[in-house]
């Protein structure tokens, strides 16, 4: 039967064809604070168990105290570092960006004209502030609580220290909108020059994928992470009353209009473990990889 080996070489051949049709597009992975690659170990497994031959990438930049470096400054080093992949992506790559790198994501994709990226996951990063007493507040700054750190955050000196570049004190919003060299940048908060173009650019994104959780203990409002922040009474205002969703000012009302906007939340997972949860992975993440 010589046949047999033609037709079994013929199905490998078709086989190989499928995938490589198939072929999912590249992940690039973007660390948070205190951070490196070696963190992610878990959810590589998990990407290339539901996904195989997918090409991720977690890069050693900014990795564990250096990531206290100015957000603008790990910005373009990223940036440099991504640039090549997505230029060898035809058909585009995805972002995860875990904690305090989905901010640093978000000021690629504002700055960058040509990204390819499709999917921008945004796992558990306060992507609307953080005003909260944590653990790393308190070892980043023993002498300060969340009420009086604005006096060192609010200064050129502070705003060198990455946490204090997406600080953001309810009670005190002018000096917010007047310091914050980052977050209000991108916010729009305060004035921007480059608003219009830095839009256009986030919005050449086709999902954005938004995952948070109640139990986080880490992102204070945990609703940051969704785009939600305080009022001046500290109590919570959801991402679709937000001034910055109202008036679409850096396109979520759009993607939302475009049916690209998604938010997964997820109770009962502590911040460090976002990542190494399989369960975020399969309702959060997974789906968006393709």
């Amino acid at each position: 039967y010589p046949f047999i080996p033609t037709l079994l070489l013929w199905s490998l051949f078709g086989a190989c064809l499928v995938a490589a049709v198939i072929g999912y597009k590249p992940v690039v992975i973007v660390h948070g604070l205190f951070d490196s690659s070696g963190a992610f170990v878990e959810l590589l497994r998990f990407i290339n168990q539901s996904h195989p031959g997918t090409n991720v990438s977690v890069f050693d930049l900014f990795d564990r105290s250096s990531s206290l470096q100015p957000l603008w400054k790990q910005v373009e080093g990223f940036k440099a570092a991504i640039y090549p992949i997505m230029q060898n992506a035809a058909n585009g790559v995805h972002f995860i960006c875990y904690s305090q790198g989905g901010l640093i994501c978000r000021g690629i994709l504002s700055t960058l004209p040509d990204h390819n990226v499709h999917s921008f996951i945004s796992l558990s990063s306060p992507q609307a502030g953080q005003y909260g007493d944590t653990n790393y507040l308190k070892y980043l700054f023993p002498q300060f609580m969340k009420f009086n750190l604005f006096h060192f955050c609010y200064t050129s000196v502070g705003q060198r220290i990455s946490i204090c570049n997406f600080w953001k004190d309810p009670h005190h919003m002018d000096m917010y909108m007047n310091s914050s060299d980052y977050l209000a940048l991108l916010n729009s908060e305060r004035t921007n020059p480059n608003s219009t173009v830095w839009k256009k650019n986030f919005l050449r994104i086709k999902k954005l994928v938004l995952i948070g959780g109640p139990d986080d203990g880490v992102i204070t409002p945990w609703q940051s992470s969704q785009f939600g922040f305080y009022d001046d009474n500290e109590t919570v205002v959801e991402i679709k009353d937000q001034d910055l969703y109202l008036r679409d000012v850096f396109g979520l009302k759009t993607l939302n209009a475009r049916g690209d906007l998604f938010l997964c939340s997820m109770a009962g997972v502590e911040h460090i473990n976002w990542h190494s949860n399989y369960t975020v992975f399969n309702t959060c993440i997974e789906k968006w990889l393709v």
